[in-house]
């Protein structure tokens, strides 16, 4: 069975891809996803589109790509996304793939987002308890760093953090280490099914204001390919 990735370059999505790899009733079509228009970046997580390519090349695995309008409204999204599952279905996509572990409401708005696509939704974290998927994801060689921090939840010096071992053991334990609430986002820069590292630096960071209280909230570090 063909299936696509719900794919943001981040830790989630890229241990759910290693999965489904590792599943041999699949076969890994493409990398679903969403840029921000004017910003050509990841949308939500800010990463430049140069280093998600570049995931897409030393993964081996094509990209497709949603461009979205900035401020987009959920009508809007749908109907682009529409469109994106359409071609999907035509080039014999049965499936797609998902990294959420345990926010209901999410998996049941992607699993009415894509009811009437032909393309049925697989969580292969899902359920797991999110210690287990942190020491999953780090014992299996797995890299990666913050992007993006909740400075209602986390200290600025967690902004290009690398998450490993230490990391964990270091993050509070009142919080999710998988930032599954919105915690944190990150990039994947190596791992077991990458052909080659991800070379970057860390630029300059940003403070944005959140979407839907319009106050300064989020942290953002940039990051630079090398």
């Amino acid at each position: 069975m063909k299936i696509a990735i719900s794919f943001s370059g981040g830790k989630d999505s890229t241990l759910a891809l290693y999965k489904i790899q590792n599943n041999p009733d699949f076969e890994v079509d493409s990398l679903l996803v969403t840029l921000t228009e004017g910003f050509d970046r990841v949308s939500i997580h800010g990463v430049r589109y140069e280093l998600l390519k570049l995931q897409s090349q030393s993964l081996g695995i094509p990209l497709r790509e949603v461009w979205l309008p900035q401020d987009c409204p959920d009508e809007k999204y749908q109907e682009i996304m529409g469109k994106a599952m359409a071609g999907m279905t035509e080039d014999g996509v049965t499936h797609i793939a998902f990294g959420d572990i345990h926010l209901q409401d999410v998996r049941e708005y992607r699993e009415k987002l894509f009811s009437a696509s032909g393309l049925t939704p697989v969580f292969p974290l899902w359920g797991i308890p999110v210690e287990a998927v942190s020491r999953d994801f780090v014992d299996l060689g797995f890299k990666t760093v913050l992007t993006c921090v909740d400075l209602l939840r986390l200290a600025p010096s967690y902004a290009g953090k690398v998450y490993d071992r230490k990391f964990i053991r270091e993050y509070p334990k009142d919080l999710d280490i998988c930032g599954e609430n919105g915690e944190f986002h990150s990039f994947v820069f190596d791992g077991p099914n990458f052909a080659f590292p991800i070379n970057y630096r860390l630029g300059e960071e940003k403070v944005t204001k959140d979407y839907f209280t319009k106050k300064d909230r989020f942290l953002f570090i940039d990051l630079i390919p090398n």
